[in-house]
């Protein structure tokens, strides 16, 4: 039988050797949970690149019978080389992270018959685009038509001529990015359902110091609208001829 010295004098070896072993493990462990953290941090600081491709024309055709084709540019919207979305026309910044810029889409105009796709481009509505987080945002338009809107920018503010739905009129519309309700939205004309894009009304304009933008509707007198914070209304009927082409 083993006696109890010898026991102790080996159960010392023994814990001296997990004594000798743990700093070991220890020093493991940690540099494993450094590498770890370190690799993760790298992840999570990489940025992801967004950028505009390059142009490219393509056709739109409208028209009842597809009798017009209107020559258009795109360009792929890129989010680290990937394409997100294809846009058109040029973008506007609203500040040094943010855009918007219109969104195109291909509409598959093929009939329950037809064997393949029948890829058609159809101009859509507006993107908000953050360059630091690489987020894309459907911007919200209220009265927004595809085909006869044309947008204007001036800092965070949308201009343009809408149209409701089943309605009869065009409006003065202006838009603020973020706010759900519009600053403006009034009556200007009758609608005359024109075959051609803006064949309703030409794209607003606008100007500084004061801030204003005008609208033009076909067949009916330019209108003129002060902008003050989050208020609109109509300017005096003087202001248009005092407006200064080199404030727009």
């Amino acid at each position: 039988r083993m006696s109890q010295k010898s026991c102790y004098q080996r159960g010392m070896r023994y814990d001296n050797r997990i004594r000798r072993l743990c700093p070991l493990l220890a020093s493991l462990l940690f540099t494993t949970l450094l590498l770890c953290a370190t690799q993760a941090a790298f992840a999570v600081a990489k940025p992801k690149v967004v950028t505009l491709g390059r142009w490219s024309t393509v056709k739109w055709v409208t028209g009842d019978n597809e009798e017009n084709a209107i020559e258009i540019k795109v360009r792929p919207l890129l989010v680290d080389g990937a394409t997100r979305e294809f846009t058109m026309g040029e973008a506007h910044d609203v500040t040094e992270h943010q855009f918007v810029v219109r969104r195109i889409v291909k509409i598959n105009d093929a009939l329950p018959p037809d064997a393949v796709p029948r890829w058609r481009w159809q101009p859509a509505g507006w993107l908000l685009v953050d360059r630091s987080n690489a987020h894309i945002s459907k911007l919200t338009l209220p009265d927004f038509d595809p085909f006869y809107s044309t947008v204007s920018w001036y800092r965070d503010l949308a201009a343009y001529c809408g149209l409701v739905e089943n309605g009869d009129k065009v409006y003065a519309v202006v838009v603020q990015i973020g706010q759900r309700k519009p600053l403006l939205r009034k009556a200007l004309a009758p609608f005359h359902n024109g075959a051609t894009p803006e064949s309703e009304c030409s794209a607003p304009a606008w100007q500084r110091q004061p801030v204003r933008v005008a609208f033009q509707p076909t067949g009916a007198e330019k209108v003129l609208f002060a902008v003050r914070g989050r208020a609109v209304e109509l300017a005096p009927e003087t202001a248009a001829g005092d407006e200064d082409p080199g404030n727009r």
